[in-house]
């Protein structure tokens, strides 16, 4: 592979890397042939079936041993979430976000965050590990270490906790009504506790795998999960709001983003629409992903071009999986809400900057936004389409990375999943 060829792989919206730099060159073992997808892309065809996700998953599911969903059944049937489960009862009928949260986390679908864990044990096992690690530590029915068994859990309670905080409601702006505040202040309590329990427990497992590292490497990922909450504008409910789009000529030189340890400079990222929307999804979960991906091969003593090269597949799928997420408001019928910061919209406002006085009227809450006139405008341009290549994009990008990995079912399993969440 040329080194433009190999630059053109690992360069993206979320990660560019200097040709000079130590990284590049330890990508040798990925370089010695043409990426080619062609094998990956005819054991998927094999199946003779219509692409479907939870088919995919199921049978990832299969290849690793058991259903991750069951991964924190341990710690999600503990004394401590049985109280908090018949707390939560109490909020029944209320607004409180917490229970929307509670069911999408439950939801069998292409949200469903418990899908988090099985991505980590499917790059596990196609990557598989060095010989001498001793027998006590493997899982052999299912290919996969024990302790990437437990970074799997890390990596679904972080995130899961990461949600159940973001449930938080600011109760000082909220206007004060009849029987609310009691309701709203019991969800505040719940939430935070909660998500502390969740991410306790995650702090403890990660500490019990004795590699210094690798906690570093999970903790700069949990401090991604925080920077993604201070970036670019929010209304008094912390809720997201996009960055006013700058004239091309404005736009400052966008800082190299080196992974993987380091923070996101973040030069060139405000008013450029596709580089702040993968800043943005980069921080808020390509990172855990990525990073989990990348601890996981570190477990199996892979050397470290392998295991930059989980990362990028990481971040890659994320990337991919929140533009599918992105487009599911403006595939069936008009939604009363969606999302403002997600690519349609972005790269709308990026093409007609005056539809940003809709976003301006959400500062104090986004409930003020207009999003029938923001719908019918991104229907009618071409953020739509934008956003459908920039999911295919980091596919295939995705697709590519699979290649570093060797022939196996949990290969074939991740390419599966990739076809499965474009289908």
């Amino acid at each position: 592979m040329s080194l433009s060829r190999l630059r053109s792989v690992v360069k993206c919206d979320f990660v560019k890397v200097r040709p000079s730099s130590a990284l590049l060159s330890k990508l040798a073992p990925c370089a010695g042939r043409e990426v080619s997808t062609s094998s990956t892309r005819c054991a998927v065809a094999q199946q003779n079936t219509k692409p479907d996700w939870n088919r995919a998953v199921s049978e990832a599911e299969k290849i690793v041993g058991y259903p991750t969903s069951f991964l924190s059944l341990r710690w999600v049937l503990s004394d401590e979430i049985a109280n908090v489960a018949l707390h939560l009862r109490k909020l029944v009928g209320s607004n409180h976000p917490l229970l929307k949260t509670a069911k999408n986390l439950l939801y069998n679908g292409k949200n469903n965050m418990q899908a988090w864990g099985l991505i980590v044990l499917l790059v596990s096992k196609a990557a598989g590990h060095s010989p001498e690690i001793p027998d006590m530590e493997q899982d052999k029915a299912a290919g996969v270490l024990h302790s990437q068994r437990a970074l799997a859990e890390v990596a679904e309670m972080i995130r899961t906790s990461h949600l159940v905080h973001k449930g938080l409601v600011n109760m000082n702006v909220r206007q004060v009504l009849a029987g609310e505040p009691d309701d709203m202040l019991f969800g505040n309590k719940i939430a935070l506790l909660s998500g502390d329990y969740l991410l306790a427990n995650s702090c403890t497992e990660l500490a019990n795998l004795r590699n210094q590292e690798l906690v570093e490497l999970m903790s700069s990922a949990v401090r991604d999960l925080v920077e993604a909450e201070f970036l670019g504008d929010r209304d008094q409910q912390n809720n997201p709001l996009p960055s006013r789009p700058l004239p091309e000529d404005q736009r400052t030189t966008a800082s190299e983003w080196d992974c993987i340890l380091s923070p996101l400079p973040m030069a060139g990222v405000e008013g450029c629409a596709r580089r702040e929307w993968a800043a943005r999804h980069v921080l808020a979960a390509g990172a855990l992903l990525g990073k989990s991906c990348s601890a996981a091969l570190k477990l199996a003593g892979h050397k470290p071009a392998l295991q930059t090269q989980g990362y990028l597949f990481g971040c890659h799928l994320a990337l991919a999986w929140q533009a599918f997420l992105d487009l599911e408001a403006f595939t069936g019928p008009e939604p009363a809400s969606f999302s403002l910061v997600g690519a349609p919209l972005a790269f709308t406002l990026e093409a007609r900057p005056e539809l940003y006085s809709y976003i301006e009227a959400g500062k104090k809450s986004v409930h003020d936004v207009d999003y029938h006139a923001l719908y019918e405008a991104v229907l009618s341009g071409g953020g739509i389409q934008r956003t459908r290549q920039l999911q295919r994009e980091h596919s295939g990008r995705a697709r590519e990375v699979l290649d570093c990995f060797p022939y196996g079912d949990a290969r074939t399993a991740l390419a599966n999943i990739i076809v499965a969440m474009n289908a």
